[in-house]
């Protein structure tokens, strides 16, 4: 299964960014993302063994159970380059980038290959560009300003990413929850 660990945003965090990126002006160069992709992603594990799940899901609980509960919001909006724009966050970040430090340990200690770790961005994705000379500026400027309504980030999560297989066209992942651990901070 390719995999990632997450936070996902609460329903009314999703609802007033729906409202912020429909109020942004047109943009033909990108590729929006889905509702269903509006996810921060903490680790990403990409293909990950049967074998390695049992284990895997025990390390993330436990990284889950050793994380309290913290707020967060949504917060401004960046870019990678001239291909991706996103969506940041504000509030409880230590806490964010404590608990992708701990989901990155979890699978590696579980054995699955990860990445080189590097310092956590937090970041939702919500649109890519559908080639190198789209011009971001207009989005970007339209949702820099914006700031989301506070919720309490109390599970980690684990998602299943479907890669498009029907050749169409801007087709996009299907995410499927796989498990979520409640944060305790035990």
């Amino acid at each position: 299964m390719r995999l990632f660990a997450a936070v996902l945003p609460e329903p009314g965090a999703v609802a007033e960014l729906r409202e912020a990126v429909a109020a942004a002006p047109p943009a033909e160069d990108l590729r929006w993302t889905g509702e269903a992709g509006w996810h921060f992603t903490l680790a990403f594990m990409g293909e990950v063994p049967d074998d390695r799940l049992p284990e895997l899901h025990a390390r993330l609980a436990r990284a889950a159970a050793r994380t309290a509960p913290f707020p967060l919001r949504l917060h401004g909006a960046g870019h990678f380059g001239r291909r991706a724009l996103w969506i940041g966050a504000a509030g409880g970040l230590d806490a964010l980038r404590l608990l992708a430090e701990r989901a990155d340990a979890a699978a590696r200690r579980a054995g699955v290959p990860m990445e080189q770790h590097r310092r956590y961005t937090p970041h939702l994705t919500l649109a890519r560009a559908r080639h190198d000379g789209a011009d971001l500026r207009p989005c970007l400027e339209a949702l820099a300003g914006f700031e989301g309504t506070p919720w309490q980030v109390d599970a980690l999560s684990l998602v299943r990413s479907n890669l498009p297989v029907s050749g169409v066209p801007g087709e996009q992942p299907r995410y499927e929850l796989v498990d979520a651990w409640p944060l305790t901070g035990h």
